[in-house]
C-alpha cells in the first residue's frame, strides 16, 4: 500500500512540474535560455540530463570548495522537488528572477527620491539612503549596484535603466 501511495504521489508531483514548467520556456529570451542551457552543461558532471548530488559535489570541487555539508546538497536538490532535468532548472531560476518587485514598484519607489521628475537620483545621496534606511545595504552591497547602475559625469543614477537591469538583467554582461 505505502508503494501505491508513493506511486501516486510521485505521479501528482510529476503533474504538477509539467504544469508549472509548461510556460517556463516563455518566461525567457533565446539568449538567456541558451546561457542557461550551457550552465546547466557545467553542472551535469556526467552529462546524463540531471543534476544529482554527486555532479553538485563535482562541481563545487572543480570551484575549489571541497568540503560541501550533504545536507546543503540535499536541500538544494529539494528545491527541484523531484529529478533536476533542465526545464526544472528553469523553472527554479524562473521562480527566483520572479521574486523580484515588478519593475513598476521599483520605479515608483525611485520616484519618491526624484521630485522633479528628471528620471536620476544623486548617487552620493542613494547610498547614504541605502546605507542607513531600513534594510541597510552594506558598502560592498552598495558597490555591488553602482558596478552595474548606469552613473552620468555629474554622479546621477538613470534609475528607469537601473530598473531595467534589475528586472530583466544587465546586456552589457557577455
Amino acid at each position: 500500500m505505502a508503494s501505491r501511495k508513493a506511486g501516486t504521489r510521485s505521479k501528482a508531483a510529476a503533474k504538477h512540474a509539467q504544469r508549472s514548467s509548461s510556460n517556463v520556456f516563455s518566461m525567457f529570451e533565446q539568449s538567456q535560455i541558451q546561457e542557461f542551457k550551457e550552465a546547466f552543461s557545467c553542472i551535469d558532471q556526467n552529462r546524463d540530463g540531471i543534476i544529482s548530488k554527486s555532479d553538485l559535489k563535482e562541481t563545487y570541487g572543480q570551484l575549489g570548495k571541497i568540503n560541501v555539508k550533504e545536507e546543503e546538497l540535499d536541500e538544494m536538490l529539494k528545491e527541484g522537488k523531484g529529478p533536476i532535468n533542465f526545464t526544472v532548472f528553469l523553472t527554479l531560476f524562473g521562480e527566483k528572477l520572479n521574486g523580484t518587485d515588478p519593475e513598476e514598484s521599483i520605479l515608483a519607489a525611485f520616484k519618491l527620491f526624484d521630485p522633479n521628475g528628471t528620471g536620476y537620483v544623486n548617487k552620493d545621496e542613494f547610498k547614504q539612503l541605502l546605507m542607513t534606511q531600513a534594510d541597510k545595504f552594506s558598502a560592498e552591497e552598495v558597490e555591488q549596484m553602482f558596478a552595474v547602475a548606469p552613473i552620468d559625469v555629474a554622479g546621477n543614477i538613470d534609475y528607469k535603466s537601473l530598473c531595467y537591469i534589475i528586472t530583466h538583467g544587465d546586456e552589457k554582461e557577455e
